[in-house]
């Protein structure tokens, strides 16, 4: 077979048509580059990306991740931001980038499991020390930061048993510490992991946070199928400390994903607060329902922190946690999540499918859990909240 004539190839490859660029859609353009070009050297020596005005390499930004950030910083008050290829990935960004060894991180003890096993295993090597704290109980985080505490992270509610805490409070014991600490020291800082309240429930900087921190895997996305993280800042000095960790460790996201959170973006309000009134009313539900001993759901009167959600949020997500009676065995909570047929299996939350996960509370904690060892977490989709409240009604037969 004949080689191609190079004229053709290179005539494609090079070919001197550009499109006028007066096009305007509702879709955000897709960009998708490793290689930026330069009409000349000046320009490849005088560009700089860290300040979004110009492009060099695609894994240092392009106008799809550009406008996907900008948006995210929007969203949540904030005014900088940085994208991640997933929520833990922005947790171990901002570890990262804010300790130094001999440091300390304090974290709460329901956190976000993979975030704590981030602290235990690479941290502590590197290391950085963590303790973890009660964040119900201010005064417990007050006792617990020491001359080597450089960051403190919140999560607004709980991660799996949703406990509201009084965010305000915490941050406020941080501020006072760092008033006592003086101007000379390096101050301490506060990181929220806001997936939950998704700059919807609540705009996190109003509470005075450093960083704010969202698995856009969740609500931006809304789709299930899309693995991507966040960190908004609104301080100049701290943003750039995070951009240049994020650099220096060639963190990028594809465009085709920023393109899905992009699309998932404008209908994101809406579907928080389906999902929301649809868990609502199956939590109003389930704490009614023999065997059932507790619901946890920041908008139920029973539910740790409720009156700090009242007080502070404006809505209250998609998730829901049940305990059953001490009574029913381990093995009767298993058989209900697999007698369940619209709430499958999975981890994760947020998406158009309700979701499904037993948990073993008292292996993920430091501090006594005063319930039964095996928790079920719901997380409630887009289906009719009729369909899914017959489905769970049947399930709940399998604790017999």
């Amino acid at each position: 077979m004949a080689a191609p004539d190079p004229a053709v190839s290179t005539g494609l490859i090079h070919h001197p048509y550009r499109p006028p660029d007066t096009f305007e859609a509702v879709a955000p353009g897709v960009h998708k580059a490793s290689t930026v070009l330069f009409p000349n050297v000046a320009a490849m020596r005088s560009r700089d990306w860290k300040n979004k005005s110009a492009y060099t390499y695609g894994l240092h930004g392009t106008p799809t991740t550009f406008m996907l950030e900008e948006r995210i910083a929007s969203l949540e008050g904030g005014r900088h931001c940085v994208l991640t290829p997933s929520g833990l990935s922005a947790i171990a960004l901002v570890d990262m980038a804010c300790l130094r060894a001999g440091e300390e991180v304090l974290i709460p003890d329901n956190a976000y499991g993979p975030g704590k096993a981030f602290a235990e295993g690479e941290l502590a090597a590197w290391g950085v020390a963590h303790r973890y704290y009660d964040p119900m109980d201010p005064a417990d985080l007050a006792a617990k930061i020491g001359p080597a505490t450089r960051l403190v992270w919140l999560e607004v509610p709980g991660s799996v048993t949703l406990e509201y805490p009084d965010l305000g409070a915490l941050v406020q014991v941080v501020d006072q510490a760092n008033a006592v600490r003086g101007g000379d020291a390096r101050p301490v800082l506060t990181a929220l992991d806001n997936t939950w309240g998704a700059g919807i429930a609540f705009q996190p900087f109003d509470f005075g946070v450093d960083i704010s921190v969202q698995a856009l895997t969740k609500y931006p996305s809304g789709g299930a199928d899309v693995l991507m993280g966040s960190v908004v800042t609104r301080d100049e000095a701290l943003h750039r400390l995070v951009l240049l960790t994020h650099m220096r460790l060639g963190l990028g996201v594809g465009a085709n994903d920023a393109e899905l959170v992009l699309r998932g973006l404008p209908s994101m309000a809406l579907r928080y607060r389906a999902q929301d009134a649809t868990t609502r009313e199956l939590a109003h539900w389930l704490q009614a329902q023999p065997r059932v001993a507790q619901v946890f759901h920041p908008a139920l009167p029973t539910s740790p922190g409720h009156v700090h959600w009242v007080r502070d949020a404006s809505a209250a997500a998609c998730l829901l946690s049940v305990v059953f009676e001490p009574s029913v065995a381990p093995e009767r909570v298993d058989a209900f999540c697999d007698a369940l047929r619209l709430f499958r299996l999975g981890y994760s939350w947020a998406g158009p499918i309700s979701l499904c996960v037993p948990y073993d509370i008292p292996a993920m904690r430091r501090t006594p859990w005063p319930h039964a060892a095996r928790l079920v977490r719901l997380a409630v989709g887009l289906e009719d909240v009729n369909d899914l409240r017959a489905d769970l009604s049947q399930a709940l037969t399998a604790l017999s």
